[in-house]
């Protein structure tokens, strides 16, 4: 079934050189043109299946916005039909269906009645919105008192916690802390295996290839090419770099990457269990697992035992997991680093590290710690942290404990030398000088 059909699209703007040229074109007796046609789209056609994450990508101006806003309805097209099948949700710029008078309660009710929505819909909805944006008692007072965070945060929760058939996202990704982005990328995943239709803009093409099962190239308002995500950003990214071409000796360096040497001394054992009473309340939007097994806290330290939020590039680190037995079991634990698009970059676990299975019984506790290096480029990373029993025969696992966003932390960037690629492992390069040619 097609969720979304667009047919001959087009989108016209006159563009005039100064005041002066409009009212003298509003003024002619003859209706002289005093303007100049700017096509912020032409001639746009493509459809979506239900159920598809289509991306959207191009240069700033090549007419993402302007589609969007026409299949959510906020624009009426010059020329061309558009026909869109379900109910939709479109995060564009947030908050602004908010009255700055009204709490954030009655903003939740009024934003979604803009949107279409009944208040049978958002009542349904109300405990999970309020749960998402995470504001407390300000939800009840008006919004023109709210920090910019919190305003982006609710604005954010009600759109994408009724249930649409159809949400449209125009980098709204960006918004917020680190530790919101995060948990919107979270429940952006969550939306999507529902079989939601997803219409996704994003300049990054790690998110696109991360979300997207097609993607979509618009240049100068027009279709570019249309296909597989990894073939269209690839195409993408190549006219990006051919336009950089004139600043390759700026941004290139004859200094080598030289990688930090490490200092070989390792915290001291913990002697205190790590029982933190603010790991559940973290961690219970997007926490699963039987709960046989479970983690209590997460500490990343650095050589000297202290904790960790900035960290430096390849900088050695201690990722210490620890974890309550209530059932007798055996246990492998997993530690995945994803970055801020949930994209998992480095991981570990026991049993990769030749530890095996902990046995543990009802009231056991144990400190499980790896020791590893963060040769990441500068990003805003989250841990997830996994408790399972491997079942070998069908290659599944049984999950106790699976919690995403168990530590939030950042890398910063590698001052002595740009990264690239997300991960730099240190290289051995040779140069071989060869007898020369001449033909």
């Amino acid at each position: 079934m097609t969720a979304i059909t667009v047919e001959h699209l087009s989108k016209v703007y006159h563009l005039y050189d100064s005041p002066t040229a409009r009212l003298k074109e509003a003024l002619h007796p003859l209706r002289k043109k005093y303007h100049h046609d700017f096509y912020a789209l032409n001639d746009v056609s493509f459809s979506v299946e239900k159920g598809e994450v289509l991306g959207i990508i191009g240069k700033n101006g090549c007419g993402k916005s302007t589609l969007l806003k026409i299949l959510a309805g906020v624009l009426t097209p010059t020329s061309g039909t558009v026909s869109v099948n379900g109910n939709v949700s479109a995060l564009l710029e947030l908050g602004s269906g908010f009255n700055p008078e009204f709490t954030g309660l009655e903003n939740v009710y009024f934003s979604s009645a803009i949107m279409g929505y009944s208040r049978e819909q958002v009542e349904k909805n109300l405990d999970a919105i309020l749960s998402f944006a995470d504001i407390g008692e300000f939800i009840h007072q008006p919004v023109k008192t709210y920090s910019s965070g919190m305003y982006v945060r609710l604005a954010f929760a009600v759109a994408i916690n009724i249930d649409p058939e159809i949400l449209i996202v125009d980098e709204a990704l960006s918004v917020g802390d680190a530790a919101f982005q995060t948990k919107c990328i979270t429940k952006m995943r969550k939306i999507m295996e529902t079989g939601c239709t997803v219409l996704f803009v994003s300049h990054s093409t790690d998110s696109l290839k991360s979300f997207c099962h097609k993607c979509l190239y618009l240049k100068k308002g027009k279709i570019w090419s249309f296909g597989e995500t990894k073939t269209i950003t690839g195409e993408y990214l190549s006219d990006i770099r051919a336009e950089l071409l004139d600043e390759r000796d700026k941004l290139s360096t004859n200094t080598p990457l030289l990688l930090p040497k490490t200092t070989g001394d390792t915290p001291v054992e913990p002697t205190t269990f790590l029982d933190d009473p603010t790991f559940d309340e973290r961690v219970k939007l997007f926490r699963q697992g039987t709960g046989s097994v479970r983690i209590c806290g997460v500490e990343m330290l650095d050589d000297e035992g202290n904790a960790i939020v900035d960290a430096d590039f390849n900088q050695e680190i201690y990722i210490r997991i620890h974890i309550k037995f209530f059932e007798t079991c055996n246990v492998g634990i997993n530690y995945h680093i994803r970055d801020s698009k949930n994209i998992e970059i480095l991981g570990s676990g026991t049993v990769r590290e030749e530890k095996g299975l902990i046995e543990g019984s009802r009231g056991d506790c144990y400190t499980i710690e790896f020791m590893t290096r963060l040769p990441l480029i500068e990003d805003t990373y989250n841990l997830l942290i996994v408790i399972y029993s491997p079942k070998v025969l069908n290659r599944t696992s049984l999950y106790y404990d699976w919690a995403e966003n168990a530590y939030i932390f950042r890398v910063n960037e590698d001052m002595r030398s740009k990264l690239w690629n997300k991960v730099y492992i240190e290289n051995t390069c040779r140069i071989f000088k060869q007898p020369q040619i001449l033909r």
